[in-house]
């Protein structure tokens, strides 16, 4: 009622005290200047009943606690020996800016809380499957190698896949248009004891299951310009490409040939980098840019040491992987790392384009491999083993299409090159192309059935170890015959979102080697892989000599469940 007399009020005035053309203006303005008022007064009402209720919700937490009953013959919160009863302080409600109390649940976000002027999130991903793959199921041609020592064939196997658990946030910082970044990740395995990581033919001194292994990083981000951090990452070159793989943790993931320069259970290119620091661009008409460098850290010049800081050779290698002495870091560590890439994303249409690049990778080891010994034979072999430190990169290209038929379609188109002297080319295996085709398809909510095809092209050269049997020799000179070590491999997985957290999936994957590739089954986060590798001396350490045997068929089969939040 009070703002109806104020308006009759006002034109009672507005009539009076001005002559009639004039007063009709007036009013007009006198009543836009009560509605703003009135507009005002409603928002101010607005923000106060928001307020209002969170202090409520407060309260009524408190109010919910039990009340302690005092003993009989006293008041309660009376001092034993009597008097007066003592007050009672009512708790301080921290809100800040924003109007959010301390760890107050953010609503939408399961696991997100605002802190004063910031938000933390826990997640993390548990995935475990049951397999039974073999290390052969062709005709595998010896070449008058020693056949296999153990079982070569079918075994079951419970692995633990890409698990993880992780927080992340961000903090304002007064003064400065930016947040503070920060994120602590760690790996870990549900099906086995965690522990140094040691395989049949080395032994790691990084611990598997350790804290924050994983992407862990600090930094300081804003919309407006991105975001700069400092820690360990999945490189950029990695990250560019992620939604190209369906089967990412699975038998049938792309890193079996993608990044993966010349077999092995192990990805160069599609990693995760160590003492890094990047940026990260925001999205701008659709681009975005990703660019990364990490310091090689390490005090030799052929990258044969172990990088300051760390716990074993750059590269995801041991001292003793190349399985050859000498005993170093000469199986593919290097020093600086630099990867970078951009994308374009438009509605349902994304493409990338990546490279990355590692200096110093030492590879002398192959060399050693090729004569048998650490005591290389003449003046020729030394200066090959000399010669085999050189740069390696790789550029991709990729695209994928989202169809209304909740289709997704993609490819990449790879190319990896190591830069070393014309006399080592006919060992550089790690000079090849390679490509991705995959199609993915929701039958329903639910349901989604998943196909993959890799080939990796036959690389320039081949060492022509294990049972390949090319080398030859000229006037007690090394070199080598042709090489055909060229692979495909074919996946196929279906997938079942039992809940918006819990997914259950079946696959099953083949890789078919041509006569001297040695590509695996299972590499880019499997905790079980199946490799060329037998059982001969395979018991771990330094010492761990089993042989490989190239040109063989891997074939799998896996079914198992995740959790994801």
């Amino acid at each position: 009622m009070k703002k109806y007399a104020l308006t009759v009020s006002a034109i009672a005035i507005a009539v009076v005290s001005r002559p009639a053309p004039a007063s009709a203006d007036k009013l007009d303005v006198v009543l836009e200047r009560l509605q703003a008022i009135e507009q005002s007064n409603a928002q101010l009402a607005k923000e106060n009943a928001t307020l209002k209720a969170r202090l409520n919700r407060v309260e009524s937490s408190k109010a919910a606690a039990p009340v302690v009953q005092a003993a009989p013959g006293r008041v309660a919160s009376a001092p034993a020996s009597g008097g007066a009863p003592a007050s009672l302080k009512t708790p301080v409600v921290e809100v800040d800016a924003q109007g959010h109390t301390y760890f107050e649940h953010k609503h939408g976000a399961p696991l997100t809380f605002y802190t004063p002027g910031g938000e933390i999130t826990a997640y993390g991903n548990l995935d475990v499957s049951i397999d039974d793959t073999a290390k052969n199921v062709g005709n595998l041609n010896l070449n008058g190698a020693t056949p296999p020592v153990g079982n070569f064939g079918w075994m079951p196997a419970i692995s633990t896949n890409l698990s993880y658990l992780g927080v992340r946030g961000f903090q304002h910082l007064p003064g400065m248009e930016a947040n503070f970044l920060y994120q602590l990740e760690l790996g870990f395995d549900v099906s086995a004891t965690p522990g140094l990581k040691e395989n049949n033919s080395s032994l790691s001194n990084t611990v598997n299951g350790a804290m924050f292994n994983r992407n862990t990083y600090i930094g300081l981000g804003s919309s407006e310009w991105g975001a700069v951090k400092i820690g360990k990452t999945d490189a950029p070159y990695k990250t560019s490409t992620s939604a190209f793989n369906p089967f990412s943790g699975q038998i049938g993931d792309y890193s079996v040939v993608m990044g993966n320069t010349g077999g092995d259970n192990r990805v160069e290119f599609g990693t995760r980098l160590d003492h890094a620091i990047w940026y990260e661009s925001p999205t701008i008409s659709g681009f975005q840019f990703n660019a990364l460098f990490a310091p090689g850290q390490n005090r030799d010049t052929d990258s044969s040491n172990i990088a300051a800081g760390e716990s074993d050779c750059a590269g995801g290698n041991v001292p003793q992987s190349g399985g050859n002495l000498p005993i170093a870091c000469n199986d593919g560590s290097f020093s600086n790392a630099y990867s970078a890439n951009l994308s374009y994303t438009n509605g349902p249409f994304y493409a990338t384009v990546a490279y990355e690049r590692h200096q110093a990778v030492n590879r002398q080891s192959d060399i050693t491999a090729i004569y048998g010994t650490a005591a290389l034979p003449n003046a020729y072999a030394q200066n090959l083993f000399n010669e085999n430190v050189g740069d390696e990169d790789a550029f991709k290209v990729g695209a994928l299409y989202r169809f209304a038929t909740r289709t997704t379609v993609g490819g990449i188109f790879e190319m990896m090159h190591r830069y070393v002297p014309a006399d080592l080319q006919f060992q550089n295996e790690r000079t090849r192309n390679g490509t991705w085709f995959f199609v993915s398809q929701e039958l329903t909510d639910v349901d989604s059935i998943h196909f993959g095809w890799a080939h990796a092209f036959a690389a320039t050269g081949d060492p022509g170890q294990h049972n390949t049997s090319t080398l030859t020799t000229i006037d007690g000179l090394g070199t080598y015959g042709p090489n055909d070590n060229k692979a495909d491999m074919v996946t196929a997985s279906y997938k079942r979102k039992v809940s918006p957290n819990f997914t259950w999936y079946a696959s099953v994957a083949a890789t078919f080697n041509g006569p001297s590739a040695h590509y695996d089954l299972g590499a880019g986060g499997r905790g079980v892989t199946t490799d060329c590798h037998d059982a001969f001396g395979a018991d771990g350490g330094y010492t761990s000599t089993p042989h490989c045997y190239a040109g063989t068929t891997i074939v799998g089969v896996s079914t198992g469940a995740s959790w994801k939040f």
